[in-house]
């Protein structure tokens, strides 16, 4: 009778021990995260401070956060001694027209290798695979040779026609279109609709959340597109961010470590893809959601 009357006293023991390892692995977790947030989001703090910073406070203190004292020189050398208007100017430019272009060039592309039935199909995709998996820096010479022979060199169509398509964005609408049931597209042309006319106003709204994750990637990759640039224009006056700013960190501003004017300039330059990231991923989010619910 000892034995029954304590199997049911041990058990409340046995729950209590079981939520208490939960809660300890739980806060274990929660701390690692913790730990490595604070270490990711630390340099862009130190960037903060720096870009806040005299030139001096800089140079003496280049990993702590805090200015002494705050200033906002560094920004106005920004604007007032360097080209970064222009640059920026120039990155919103083609920025804006390869983003435009990559979303509608590689959703035709995606939607005529997931529908369109013709010969070499299976070859043609497993060639935009295969571009994927070529290093980008592979290409940078032939990519000047074809540019050169073409009269594009040092030109606006330079810095954007090379990106208006991508084997990445294929896959992605390609993959996205072959989720779509086919009998959408049936009933549409049983209504008269070409194809082209059903892809543009039945599928392709249907595919908002590809085509919303497809801006940001195409976005974020035009702007911060370094290699192209280094190859494609050598005129300054056709200079984007990340090539004026690779001219800045280059010392083509004299002597002294410039970590306020550098840091700022940086700090500026992010701003953007941050505000395009965090928008379109709340109509990202929603959408997908959307999508599930349905589903």
């Amino acid at each position: 009778m000892a034995v029954l009357t304590d199997r049911p006293a041990a058990a409340p023991a046995r729950r209590h021990q079981r939520a208490a390892r939960t809660l300890a692995t739980r806060f274990l977790g929660y701390a690692t995260l913790v730990f490595f947030g604070l270490v990711f989001l630390y340099p862009f703090v130190i960037q903060i401070g720096n870009a806040l910073k005299t030139e001096p406070d800089a140079a003496a203190n280049p990993l702590s956060p805090f200015p002494d004292p705050l200033t906002l020189a560094g920004f106005e050398r920004i604007f007032a001694g360097t080209n970064f208007p222009l640059w920026l100017g120039n990155s919103l430019l083609v920025t804006v027209l390869v983003t435009i272009g990559r979303v509608f060039f590689d959703s035709l592309a995606g939607y005529a290798l997931a529908r369109l039935r013709f010969r070499g199909r299976g070859g043609l995709f497993a060639a935009v695979i295969a571009v994927m998996a070529v290093p980008g820096v592979v290409l940078l010479i032939p990519k000047f040779l074809v540019l050169n022979q073409l009269g594009l060199y040092n030109s606006y169509a330079g810095l954007v026609v090379p990106l208006l398509a991508d084997a990445a964005g294929v896959f992605i609408m390609k993959q996205f279109f072959e989720s779509i049931p086919v009998s959408v597209e049936e009933a549409a042309r049983i209504d008269g609709a070409s194809i082209f006319r059903t892809f543009w106003s039945v599928v392709l709204p249907m595919a908002k959340p590809a085509l919303i994750t497809l801006t940001i990637l195409s976005f974020q990759g035009s702007w911060n597109e370094f290699p192209h640039s280094l190859v494609s224009v050598q005129d300054p006056d056709l200079f984007t961010l990340p090539r004026g700013l690779a001219d800045l960190v280059s010392g083509s501003l004299g002597k002294g470590t410039q970590y306020p004017l550098k840091l700022g300039a940086a700090l500026l330059a992010t701003i953007p893809v941050a505000i395009i990231f965090v928008v379109f991923q709340r109509y990202f989010v929603r959408d997908a959601n959307d999508g599930a619910d349905k589903g």
